[in-house]
């Protein structure tokens, strides 16, 4: 499964920590979310893309206390079903809940690393 992935951390800013091997991931990951609304928890698909949008599983917060948020979109050909919030979490979540714990109360920013996939 192919998927951006954008988030921030304590200290850090939001960014991509996935970029599906896009040069710009930017264009697609606005596309994608184009039809949702500002809810903190949301899903929909767009364009043959899934976007999914939740609060951090484990209740992490930035350094002002704001819920840090994960934004993800799957990019097609998406070949799982997700019909909700909680089927998002429950696909994708685990795919990157090691690397954000990881990450995510650093000091600066992660480098980027591409990945075409979770």
């Amino acid at each position: 499964m192919t998927f951006l992935w954008t988030t921030r951390g304590r200290r850090w800013g939001y960014r991509f920590l996935r970029d599906g091997g896009l040069a710009d991931p930017l264009p697609t990951f606005e596309d994608a979310f184009a039809n949702m609304n500002d809810a903190e928890n949301g899903w929909c698909e767009h364009n043959g893309a899934v976007a999914l949008r939740f609060e951090d599983p484990e209740g992490r917060r930035d350094e002002s206390g704001r819920p840090i948020l994960h934004e993800f979109v799957l990019l097609p050909p998406v070949n799982i079903s997700i019909n909700s919030v909680d089927d998002g979490i429950a696909v994708i979540w685990p795919l990157v809940a090691d690397e954000y714990t990881a990450i995510w109360d650093e000091p600066v920013e992660p480098q980027a690393e591409p990945r075409s996939t979770g």
